[in-house]
């Protein structure tokens, strides 16, 4: 079962590798990965889909949850939440019955041409991955001649936040003090 993970981290070099890192050690796969900055520039938002059962899960969160530059960490209930991700495709459009059946299954999917020639078309396409893959299936019997995808992001729905679940960051704010002192040390 898929389950996508959220989690807030201190926006520095590094800090992917030190998850990603965490999520290599145990021999697990991430099918999707995202991350950019929040509203705050110093805070990045990262959200990875794993499978796992629910003790893997926790184990993982709690794993993540003691490292330095990650602030928090929740598992988002796809039914609470809106997952979207973003995709370009370019597909095979080389003559005019296939552009105009392509143009009218974008239509269908409210998704965007962003680009076109002779030969082809750049479709944009935002949403959840039932819906992405849908649109794909369709395009692909012209010919997909290259795709990007950004990977998954999520967020709750409802006031709920995130921050709700932020670690308390006083033991963390001393360790990081001491090694800032160390580092003007040296």
């Amino acid at each position: 079962m898929k389950r996508t993970l959220s989690i807030l981290v201190e926006n520095s070099a590094g800090v992917l590798s030190q998850v990603t890192r965490l999520f290599s050690r145990k021999n697990w796969n991430i099918d999707s990965l995202a991350v950019g900055e929040t509203q705050d520039p110093s805070v990045s938002r990262i959200t990875v889909m794993v499978e796992g059962s629910d003790q893997r899960i926790r184990q993982v969160q709690a794993q993540l949850g003691k490292l330095l530059p990650v602030i928090s960490v929740c598992e988002l209930d796809e039914s609470l939440s809106i997952h979207r991700e973003f995709m370009l495709v370019k597909v095979r459009a080389e003559d005019k019955d296939s552009r105009d059946e392509i143009i009218s299954i974008v239509n269908v999917f409210r998704a965007s041409i962003v680009d076109i020639c002779r030969t082809s078309l750049m479709i944009a396409i935002t949403g959840d991955e039932a819906k992405n893959g849908a649109m794909l299936a369709l395009l692909k019997d012209f010919g997909i001649l290259e795709m990007a995808r950004t990977g998954m992001i999520a967020l709750e729905r409802g006031s709920a936040t995130i921050y709700d679940a932020t670690k308390d960051r006083s033991e963390f704010d001393y360790a990081k003090s001491v090694v800032s002192a160390e580092d003007k040390d040296a």
